[in-house]
C-alpha cells in the first residue's frame, strides 16, 4: 500500500484529533478525559482496549495470523505552562482552553499520529502478520503512572512483546523530515534535592558556626569538576543546579540550613551516569563530615537510563523509510539532552525512539519544547504517522535478528527510575 498517500488522505482527521487534544489538555496522572476519549475512539474502530488503572490505555490490533508483537507508545499528558497565543511569528492555529495548562511538548501530536497509524493498520490487517499493541502512557512528564503501566504489560497483559516503538516531535527538525538513529538518542538523568544542616552563628564569629554555605561551596566545586576529572573525554555529562536557598536575607547571620536541587544528564549510564551517582553520594558523606554538617536527601530517585535505540531495529527502520519514502525523508539531528520514560521500555524490548520534525520558520514553528511559544507545523504529522506504519510493517514482516539482551532488573524496580 502507498502509506504516505493514505496518511495524506487521513490528514484532516489527524489535525482534528491533534486540535482536540491541544484544546483540552490535562496534567500528568490526571488525564481522565483524554484516556476516555482515546478509549472511545479505539472502540469505535473495533480495536480491543484495556484501561490500565492509573497507568494508561492498551489497544491490540490482531492480524489474525501468528507473528511478532510490536508495542507502539504515545504519551498523553500536558504541562503546567500558560500558553502564549503567539508562536515565533504570529497567532497560533489553536490554543489550550484550560488556563495555565498546555501541550507545550507535543504529546497532542503524538496521540494524533498514533491514532492515525492505528486507523491505517486496523483497516489493512492483511498487510502484516502478528499484533500491533497501542500503548498510551499517562504521566510521562512526571514518570508517575509508568509504575503501574509497565508492570501490568509485563506481568498481567498476557502479551509477549517482541519490540517497541515511539516517536517524539522535535522543534529543531523541519516538518516533513523524520529520523531513526542507532544508539543513545535521548539522555538519561539524575535529579536531586538535598538539605545540608549545619550550626547557625553570627558573622562576627564564624569559627563558632558550621556554615552549610561553606559546606555547599566545597561540594559544588567537587561536583562541578567531576566531568573533567572522572569521565572520559568522549562521553557526555552535564551537571546543573536549578535552585539554591539558605538563610533569611540577614547579611550577618550564618544559617543553619541550605537546600539545593539540580540534575545531571548523560548518554551512557554505565560510563557517566553511574560513576556520577556514586561520586555524588560519596562526596555528600565526605564533605559534610569535613565541615561538621549533616545532610538529608529530600529527593533523589534511581537514575533514569538513556533512551538507547537497538542498532538492528534502527537499521531496519531506516531501510524501511528509504524504501517507502525515499532518501529525502531522513534527517539526522543531534542526540537530545532531554530525558524520556520510553528509555525504560527500551530496557525490556529492542526498539527505537524516532523523531518527527515539526519546525517551520515561515509559520513561526521553532520555539523549544516546554516554552509558552511552542507550536508545531501540523503537516509534519503526516510523515510522523507514516513512519509509525512503515516501521510496524517492517518489524512484523521482516525476518531480522538483534543482539538485544533485556535487563535483569525486575520491572517493579525498573519503573522507579526517574528524573
Amino acid at each position: 500500500m502507498d502509506i504516505l498517500a493514505l496518511c495524506r488522505e487521513m490528514f484532516p482527521e489527524t489535525v482534528r484529533l491533534r486540535r482536540h487534544f491541544h484544546e483540552n489538555p490535562e496534567l500528568s496522572n490526571v488525564e481522565y478525559n483524554t484516556i476516555a476519549f482515546l478509549e472511545s475512539y479505539l472502540k469505535d474502530l473495533g480495536i480491543a482496549v484495556t484501561n490500565v488503572p492509573d497507568g494508561g490505555l492498551i489497544g491490540v490490533i490482531d492480524s489474525g495470523r501468528p507473528g511478532r508483537t510490536l508495542l507502539l507508545r504515545a504519551d498523553t499528558d500536558a504541562l503546567p505552562i500558560a500558553e502564549s497565543p503567539q508562536n515565533l511569528k504570529g497567532p497560533k492555529c489553536c490554543l489550550s482552553r484550560v488556563p495555565g495548562i498546555s501541550h507545550a511538548c507535543g504529546h497532542d501530536a503524538h496521540m494524533a499520529m498514533l491514532l492515525t497509524a492505528a486507523r491505517l493498520l486496523n483497516s489493512h490487517k492483511d498487510a502484516f502478520a502478528g499484533k500491533a499493541v497501542l500503548c498510551f502512557e499517562r504521566g510521562e512528564e512526571n514518570n508517575g503512572d509508568i509504575v503501574n503501566l509497565l508492570p501490568w504489560i509485563v506481568r498481567r497483559s498476557g502479551l509477549s512483546i517482541d519490540g517497541c516503538y515511539a516517536t517524539h516531535v522535535r522543534w529543531d527538525m523541519p516538518a516533513g523530515k523524520v529520523s531513526i538513529m542507532p544508539g543513545s538518542v535521548m539522555a538519561g538523568g539524575i535529579s536531586f534535592t538535598i538539605e545540608i544542616d549545619g550550626t547557625a552563628g553570627h558573622g562576627a564569629r564564624p569559627d563558632l558556626a558550621n556554615s552549610p554555605i561553606d559546606c555547599f561551596t566545597a561540594l559544588y566545586e567537587e561536583l562541578n569538576s567531576f566531568r573533567g576529572r572522572r569521565v572520559g573525554p568522549f562521553e557526555c555529562l552535564t551537571f546543573s543546579l536549578g535552585y539554591l536557598h539558605a538563610g533569611d536575607d540577614k547579611y550577618n547571620i550564618i544559617p543553619d540550613k541550605l537546600t539545593f536541587g539540580g540534575t545531571a544528564r548523560f548518554f551512557s549510564y554505565e560510563k557517566a551516569g553511574r560513576p556520577f551517582e556514586a561520586f555524588f553520594l560519596d562526596a555528600l558523606d565526605r564533605i559534610t563530615a569535613l565541615h561538621g554538617c549533616s545532610y538529608k536527601i529530600l529527593q533523589m530517585p534511581k537514575a533514569l537510563y538513556e533512551a538507547r535505540n537497538d542498532p538492528a531495529c534502527a537499521e531496519l527502520g531506516r531501510a524501511a523509510l528509504l524504501k517507502d519514502f525515499g532518501p529525502g525523508c531522513l534527517y539526522d539531528p543531534e542526540p537530545w539532552m532531554a530525558s524520556e520514560s520510553f528509555a525504560l521500555f527500551e530496557r525490556l524490548y529492542p526498539g527505537v525512539l524516532a523523531f518527527t520534525g515539526i519546525g517551520n520558520p515561515e509559520l513561526g514553528c521553532g520555539a523549544n519544547h516546554h516554552t509558552p511559544e511552542f507550536d508545531i507545523d501540523e503537516k509534519g504529522m503526516i510523515m510522523g504517522a507514516a513512519m509509525a506504519v512503515s516501521y510496524t510493517l517492517a518489524f512484523l514482516n521482516t525476518d531480522f535478528k538483534t543482539d538485544f539482551v533485556p535487563t535483569e532488573e525486575p520491572v517493579e524496580e525498573l519503573v522507579k527510575r526517574n528524573v
